[in-house]
């Protein structure tokens, strides 16, 4: 197969990026930060899938050993205006999510929760075992004004880095240490609210899992989703979308992860995905079931419940 060169232009995508903003009602918002990092806040307490900041060159990724930037982990929780967090959830513990997961929770006085493999990053990075969650999958854990749910899911072929981590893993370390690990389905229950939303970070699906949950709201993964069949999509989005009932989608892991997040978001180039294949399939889903379909803009704090 012949690669495309260049990659999508998001001034094509210009009416989506239109998710409703914050209003001085919305009690609950949430932030996107590149790639699946998401602030979940209600402006007393926090949560935070990933954090993924450092975000590394292509070369450094390819020929070095990888450490989390603290420079520029410091710089993006303050353009967050994040000092405190209730919990760090990494979707799963590939780099492209993981890498940062247990520095911001050190940072952030917050909880690592997640899987063993997550466990691991955290004792490499010095946590006390205490700030480490090793959830059962599919048991609702509670963390600040929220009821975590993290059910078993799984990674978008191909998975370059497959398996779990077994020890700890202390940095700098090649990208090839942060294995995949579980990949979590991450629904989220604001409890003062009722207000649902689930995350599913990467384009990987178990038949089934989400069977019997409910989310108002989707953060749907689409990283390498423009390189499957058309039937693996429309799987995809009746496992996810359709399975838990949402009535909004808000697409996230497009954008170029290996450019730093002080400069403009754009999408992964067509070597690596298709975002231009990924967003006609799912309009024409979310027109099919009348959801509406958005791509969030950076660092805008967004209501889409609103």
């Amino acid at each position: 197969m012949r690669l495309r060169p260049g990659r999508p232009n998001l001034r094509d995508y210009d009416h989506f990026f239109d998710q409703p903003g914050r209003s001085p009602r919305s009690p609950l918002t949430v932030t996107w930060a590149g790639v699946t990092t998401l602030l979940i806040d209600d402006g007393e307490s926090a949560l935070l899938t990933d954090g993924f900041f450092s975000r590394p060159g292509l070369l450094a990724v390819g020929a070095r050993k990888l450490a989390p930037s603290l420079a520029r982990i410091d710089g993006c929780l303050t353009r967050l205006g994040v000092e405190r967090l209730d919990a760090v959830l990494p979707v799963h513990t590939h780099f492209d999510h993981a890498m940062d997961s247990a520095v911001v929770a050190g940072r952030t006085g917050a909880r690592l929760v997640g899987g063993g493999s997550a466990a691991h990053l955290g004792r490499g990075a010095g946590l006390p075992e205490d700030r480490l969650v090793v959830v059962i999958p599919g048991e609702p854990v509670s963390l600040g004004a929220f009821e975590v749910t993290l059910i078993g899911g799984d990674h978008c072929p191909p998975d370059r880095f497959p398996g779990f981590i077994t020890s700890a893993v202390v940095p700098p370390v090649r990208a090839s240490a942060y294995k995949c690990g579980e990949a979590w389905s991450t629904l989220v229950r604001h409890v003062p609210t009722d207000r649902r939303l689930l995350v599913v970070g990467s384009a990987g699906f178990v038949d089934g899992a989400l069977r019997g949950h409910r989310a108002d709201v989707v953060y749907l993964g689409v990283g390498q989703l423009g390189l499957q069949p058309e039937r693996y999509v429309v799987d995809y989005w009746n496992e996810t979308v359709r399975m838990v009932g949402a009535e909004r989608v808000v697409l996230v892991h497009w954008d170029d992860f290996f450019r730093p997040l002080h400069e403009p978001v754009r999408a992964l180039p067509y070597a690596g995905d298709d975002l231009d294949v990924t967003m006609r399939i799912l309009t024409r889903l979310a027109r099919e079931d009348a959801v509406a379909l958005h791509l969030p803009t950076a660092w805008e704090r967004a209501d889409p419940w609103s």
